[in-house]
């Protein structure tokens, strides 16, 4: 028995289906998932715009546990950063904020940090103490928060122990960080000692023009301003889902999170691993 052949008004009708079914994505798969994340564009060891801070490695890692493409959004992170960022629309996530930062939901902290002394590896004498007798007399460099000069805890601790004339703040907007600024006049002797944030102080044990070294900066007792902050991951205040996804990946890459900071001289005070540990790595490359 033989076949009617088709007519070319059913194969092109055919040919027309196929390429619609084609043209369809397939339907188990998904779409594709891009993690915006605003990062400062000049503010080493943090971020650059050439990714070669630890925050900018750190945001890798989670993109690639989540699956998704990486993509930054170059934001200096000023006054009102929150509204204009994420508030804005303009990315999804701020890689190293304060944990239980207000306007903003924040994952599980990944590490904990604080102010540290930074001094030259050579200080016959490094400042390690607010106690020390020699404090109104030393040049200190000190950051200072915001766009009106307003001063950090280490700032207020010096000002109320006398320490005005020799204090030397270095506003932390301008071009490079001021912990760059700090550890350079630092090496070059124009500061005696420092007093800076951790995270970022660290970093410039090996990438000053000389060594330097840091100690940990206890703040006297019953100081009211915090000298030790939990670090997190922020996204907006709807964005539940996200923050749900971030926690399980700071969670599962947890160890590569923790190398990284490690490699960055990131001192650390949640697991131990307090700016002790950096100082013993100090002494044995001398």
């Amino acid at each position: 028995m033989s076949s009617a052949c088709p007519d070319r008004s059913t194969l092109g009708l055919a040919a027309l289906a196929t390429a619609a079914l084609l043209a369809l994505p397939c339907a188990g798969a998904a779409a594709e998932r891009t993690l915006r994340v605003c990062a400062e564009p000049d503010n080493l060891p943090l971020s650059n715009e050439r990714e070669a801070g630890f925050e900018n490695r750190i945001a890798r890692v989670v993109a690639d546990e989540l699956r998704a493409t990486l993509v930054y959004e170059w934001q200096p992170q000023r006054r009102g950063f929150v509204r204009k960022t994420i508030g804005a629309g303009v990315c999804d996530v701020w890689i190293g904020v304060p944990a239980g930062l207000e306007r903003m939901l924040t994952t599980r902290p990944y590490y904990r940090s604080g102010y540290v002394f930074l001094n030259r590896a050579d200080a016959r004498e490094p400042l390690t103490s607010f106690a020390d007798a020699r404090l109104a007399r030393l040049r200190i460099g000190v950051q200072l928060i915001g766009d009106d000069l307003a001063a950090s805890p280490p700032a207020l601790v010096l000002a109320r122990a006398g320490a005005t004339e020799g204090v030397v703040g270095y506003p932390v907007y301008g071009e490079r960080s001021a912990a760059e600024r700090i550890s350079a006049d630092l090496a070059a002797g124009q500061l005696d000692a420092a007093i800076v944030w951790g995270p970022q102080a660290g970093y410039f044990i090996d990438h000053a023009p000389v060594r330097l070294a840091i100690a940990r900066a206890v703040a006297p007792a019953n100081f009211e301003m915090p000298f030790e902050f939990a670090i997190s991951v922020g996204v907006g205040k709807e964005d539940a889902a996200l923050r749900r996804d971030l926690d399980l990946a700071l969670e599962r890459r947890a160890a590569e999170i923790d190398a990284i900071l490690e490699a960055y001289h990131v001192p650390r005070l949640a697991d131990s691993a307090t700016t002790a540990s950096v100082a013993a790595r100090q002494e044995g490359r001398r």
